[in-house]
């Protein structure tokens, strides 16, 4: 034997002798062997003979080890005489949610020997017995003695209930203890169930967290006993060592939502709120530890919150129910059950209490009870509400007979105000007819103002260009009368001589003599220039009264073709004495213009009072310098004509350029103009399914763009 082997084996022999022994006899059915173990922590993942060498095992002392969080293994050793006849017995951890337990036996030649190793961290499958518990098969002959060695490790609190048991008594033990699992899962199950079809018919969201936090509160605690390890997932150890931290971080969020719609804290109390969303945010924390970090923190993180958050919860309810909300009665009475569950559980595995069935499923009868209770809330806030309901239908019938007492008295009112108003408004409605009539006749004042107006300028106009060759006519007449008469003169005198006894060499010289004497030369060339004149100045007449035809066009309410260009040199003629050769006109006319379809002489009028309003502007700013400038160009472009009319007159600013097309706005002296031209352009203008603008600046004159089509389309 070696000298390694001699050390283990005295270390074993020194450290029996030093702890008490668990004895069994033919009376033991189920033994607590808290007390006899003892137990050394590593934190250096040491080998079995390392930690046999080490010598450092310390009592325990107490019923069931409640160890704490570690960060590393932790031994238990414990030895085992059996004074019975029966030769085996069964070890049970009854710690389901342990990482990794491992049991290690001394035999008889000091060999170190370890059994299917179990945990959180292995596959639930195979285990010698098909159980959540960690069950170990102890083989002890009568009289002999054995050593054992126990490494568990856990991310969670470790506490370790050990038990050494007859199989019989274990496994009637198991079997009571599966039934309360059963009866609390049913009870969970009827809860769910219950309160979602009750969600369905109320849609209230209240039910919905409860059911939620039903759900996962069943979960955690069927998890804790490792029912969900055995029957659901037993395949996936990584998930299962997550499991609880999750679905208690979720029931933590659905019964913090709970809370808050139960207790109304928005009414009741508003800074609770705060206290709430806290608890979201470290719950949150923990899952995401949990989950992507490290599970023993996301643990940790996650069970402080809870203590916290329980009492801040307790503290809550009984403030808004001292406050009278009644219905946190029983949010108040649910958590301080569930509260006193708690502490029940947690005095058992500190050793204070028992370890029992009482104490072993005390948290779980408290959420039972809390489950019910809570339940038992929802109902009764559903039955406030309905009575607040019904409370504010009455409110609202008794106002609405109110409301209708009210009415009729108003109507008996109204109908009187109604029949005096009624009254009034005839007599103000006579009132507007007569207004209306006034204010038509008014508006047929001043359109005909407008046409006499223009009526007065186009006579004007006329009469200015007809009275130059008409003076020319009149003039040569006077001149040609003498002429004629001087020619009937001479015509007398040559029948006279040609009548008279003379020779005819006679007759010849006498009449010689007489268009000597008459200067018949020239006679004929005067009479001939006098009649060119007169011939003259009746075609230029003849013109004039063409131009005055084009630009009347007797039939302006007929829609036909038209050439703009003529248009425009018609209305020149017009305003010709306007002009009085101070102003230049430059034309700019497209020859290739095709003829328009439009209202001929509708649209001359805009140009003529376009371009009178450019004649008034460049008189305005340049007076008689004989400076004034009217720039006049029509182009075709696409299926329009452009016409642009520009001056270098006096222009105008932002806020004339904005009023300039509405009827009676006008810039010009009282009495100089109605305002109504450029209001009757921009109409015409629209009529003709065009566009017309303005671009101007003070002092730099004025230009007017006139958009019509070629073609005339009726607006659809």
């Amino acid at each position: 034997m070696s000298f390694r082997l001699l050390v283990i084996v005295f270390s074993l022999l020194f450290c029996g002798t030093a702890s008490a022994q668990v004895l069994l006899d033919e009376n033991t059915r189920s033994e607590i062997i808290g007390r006899q173990i003892e137990i050394f922590e590593d934190t250096t993942l040491r080998s079995v003979s390392d930690v046999l060498q080490s010598g450092k095992f310390k009592p325990v002392g107490q019923d069931v080890p409640n160890l704490g969080i570690k960060k590393g293994y932790v031994w238990l050793k414990f030895s085992v005489k059996n004074t019975s006849e029966i030769p085996t017995f069964l070890l049970d951890v009854a710690y389901p949610i342990l990482d990794e337990v491992v049991l290690y036996e001394m035999n008889d030649h000091a060999a170190v020997v370890a059994q299917t190793e179990m945990g959180e961290y292995k596959n639930f499958f195979p285990r010698n017995f098909d159980h959540p518990n960690f069950i170990f098969e102890l083989d002890l002959p009568k009289g002999l003695t054995k050593t054992y060695l126990l490494k568990i490790k856990s991310a969670e609190q470790i506490i370790v209930p050990i038990t050494i048991n007859k199989p019989n008594d274990l496994w009637e033990r198991i079997s009571k203890e599966n039934t309360l699992s059963g009866i609390y899962l049913g009870i969970v199950l009827i809860m769910a169930f219950y309160n979602l079809f009750i969600f369905f018919s109320v849609k209230d969201k209240g039910y919905l967290y409860y059911v939620i936090y039903v759900i996962f509160v069943g979960l955690t605690q069927i998890g804790i006993k490792g029912f969900n390890y055995e029957f659901l997932w037993p395949s996936s150890p990584l998930f299962q060592a997550k499991s609880l931290i999750i679905f208690s971080c979720i029931s933590c969020f659905a019964v913090l939502l709970f809370t808050d719609l139960f207790l109304r804290l928005k009414e009741n109390a508003r800074k609770g709120r705060i206290i709430i969303f806290a608890l979201h945010f470290f719950y949150a924390l923990s899952l995401l530890l949990t989950l992507f970090v490290d599970i023993q923190m996301g643990f940790q993180l996650m069970l402080m919150t809870t203590t916290i958050g329980s009492i801040l919860l307790i503290g809550l309810s009984f403030y808004v129910m001292v406050k009278g909300y009644k219905p946190a009665r029983y949010f108040f009475a649910a958590w301080t059950v569930l509260l006193g569950g708690s502490i029940v559980f947690l005095l058992k595995d500190f050793g204070v209490l028992p370890f029992n069935l009482f104490t072993s499923y005390s948290f779980q009868a408290a959420s039972a009870l809390e489950m019910a209770l809570l339940s038992f809330g929802l109902a009764d806030r559903i039955n406030i509400l309905k009575k607040e309901k019904e409370a504010s239908q009455l409110a609202a019938l008794a106002a609405a007979k109110e409301n209708e007492r009210i009415i009729m008295e108003q109507n008996v009112i109204l109908e009187e105000k109604v029949t005096e108003r009624t009254i009034e408004l005839q007599e103000t409605n006579e009132d507007l007819n007569t207004t209306l009539d006034d204010l038509k006749q008014a508006q047929s004042q001043l359109v005909e103002a407008e046409k006499m107006a223009s009526l007065g300028q186009l006579t004007a106009g006329i009469a200015h260009e007809i009275n130059n060759p008409i003076n020319f006519v009149t003039s040569n007449v006077g001149p040609l009368k003498r002429d004629v008469a001087m020619v009937f003169d001479t015509i007398q005198f040559i029948e006279e001589v040609s009548f008279a006894n003379l020779s005819n060499e006679e007759k010849k010289q006498k009449i010689e003599e007489y268009k000597e004497e008459l200067d018949y030369d020239y006679l004929k060339t005067e009479i001939t220039h006098l009649l060119d004149g007169i011939d003259e100045g009746s075609s230029r007449t003849a013109e004039i009264v063409k131009g005055l035809r084009i630009f009347s066009r007797v039939d302006e309410h007929d829609l036909k073709r038209a050439n703009v260009n003529e248009g425009i040199d018609s209305t020149l003629i017009i305003v010709n004495n306007q002009l009085n050769s101070a102003i230049e006109i430059i034309k700019d006319y497209s020859e290739t213009i095709p003829a328009i379809e439009c209202y001929p002489g509708k649209l001359n009028q805009v140009f003529l009072n376009i371009i009178s309003n450019a004649i008034y502007a460049v008189k305005k700013q340049h007076g008689e310098n004989r400076t004034g400038k009217i720039n006049i160009s029509t182009r075709a472009v696409n299926e329009n004509v452009i016409i642009k009319i520009s001056d270098n007159g006096i222009g105008m600013d932002e806020a004339t350029i904005k009023n300039i097309f509405e009827p009676f706005y006008t810039t010009k002296e009282v009495g100089e103009g109605t305002g109504l031209g450029l209001s009757i352009v921009y109409n015409t203008i629209k009529k003709h399914n065009g566009k017309i603008s303005v671009e101007s600046e003070p002092g730099a004159g004025t230009t007017f763009i006139i958009e019509i089509p070629i073609n005339f389309e009726l607006p659809q």
